[in-house]
């Protein structure tokens, strides 16, 4: 891999991104803000505080860490796929000297990217709400984008093994879905039987809200061993893509 050609890559798709961003931070914006004000401000009023914090207020770090989970998933499923397969933008791009690995590289780097600029969008918007009681949470910004990683290696481990895209189905339904309503973003995960939380805590978001939320109290001493385990898994799984995606691009 060639730090210089993934750029291009990367570069490339920042391009085409300016061209269509008005829609797609809309989309992308208003989907957390509903869940925030459905369950933060309606379900909130029916539920006490947790651990002595307000309800919005628990689960506005949460937010954040789907919002940067959902932006690099979407990208590295749906987007990517549609690169490869039906807009042939792969085979455009390696008739140029990019190779493979600088093509997948760049791929991871654009998800991680969409982690970090929607992550950062939602976490201003709730902080001029006065749901973040500690500017330290800035420091939470480098990690979306590590994290975003995550969720774009897993999402292109996908995207080269599903035989077409209906399959994606299968990936949100049996996979997104229950890690996101499974890591603690809406209540703590001691109410969850044992069983369920040990798995929960082996999933990427658990740690990432675990994060957006010790930063948001002013608290990041807490979230140290989160942040150690999601750069393990960043490199435990780096490796996966490209083979995957070269055997899947590459017949």
């Amino acid at each position: 891999m060639r730090l210089k050609k993934a750029f291009r890559v990367w570069q490339r798709h920042l391009k085409v991104y300016t061209k269509l961003y008005k829609s797609s931070i809309a989309l992308n914006f208003i989907e957390p803000i509903l869940y925030l004000a459905a369950l933060g401000l309606g379900l909130g009023g029916f539920v006490g505080d947790i651990n002595g914090i307000p309800y919005i207020k628990f689960i506005a770090p949460g937010i954040i860490a789907s919002s940067a989970m959902f932006a690099a998933t979407y990208e590295c499923t749906y987007g990517t796929y549609v690169r490869m397969t039906f807009q042939k933008t792969f085979d455009a791009i390696l008739a140029t000297p990019v190779n493979i690995n600088d093509l997948i590289a760049g791929e991871l780097m654009w998800g991680a990217t969409k982690s970090l600029l929607y992550g950062t969008i939602i976490l201003i918007v709730v902080s001029l709400f006065g749901l973040i009681d500690s500017s330290i949470i800035i420091l939470a910004i480098p990690i979306l984008f590590a994290a975003g990683l995550i969720f774009a290696e897993i999402s292109l481990i996908f995207v080269a093994i599903v035989p077409g895209i209906d399959s994606f189905n299968y990936f949100y339904t049996l996979f997104m879905t229950p890690m996101f309503l499974f890591s603690g973003i809406f209540f703590p995960l001691d109410a969850l039987p044992p069983a369920l939380s040990g798995i929960a805590f082996f999933t990427p978001l658990y740690h990432l809200v675990n994060i957006c939320r010790a930063f948001s109290y002013g608290q990041p001493s807490v979230a140290l061993l989160d942040i150690l385990y999601l750069f393990a898994v960043v490199i435990i799984l780096s490796p996966l893509p490209f083979r995957l995606m070269r055997r899947r691009v590459i017949k």
